[in-house]
């Protein structure tokens, strides 16, 4: 014998307002943290194989910059309209510069 045929349908998850608005908020710190993070670090990279100085001082000079570069990938992320609008205003940045430093093979890939 079998069992009658129901037609259950799961019931969709719905949030409040107030459950969006914290995963926005979230969703930017992370984006502050570790895409501010990436960005900066990229930065600094790219600038210290490309200034027309010696390595010392390209490096070091690109390490002080990176902390300015930080600060404005955090004061964007919490500035614009989305938390999408956040997230690709440093997602984009950083995966131009990844192939600028790629193609002066700059960055290495292995994980050995």
């Amino acid at each position: 014998m079998h069992a009658p045929a129901t037609n259950h349908k799961m019931p969709r998850l719905r949030l409040s307002a107030g459950a969006l608005y914290r995963l926005g908020v979230a969703s930017r710190g992370v984006a502050a943290i570790v895409g501010g993070y990436v960005l900066a670090a990229l930065v600094t990279m790219l600038l210290s194989v490309t200034l027309p100085m010696a390595r010392p001082e390209a490096v070091m000079t690109a390490t002080l910059l990176s902390f300015t570069i930080y600060t404005c990938a955090v004061l964007w992320v919490f500035a614009t309209a989305t938390a999408l609008r956040a997230w690709l205003g440093l997602l984009i940045p950083s995966a131009v510069i990844a192939a600028i430093l790629q193609w002066l093979d700059v960055l290495s890939w292995s994980l050995a």
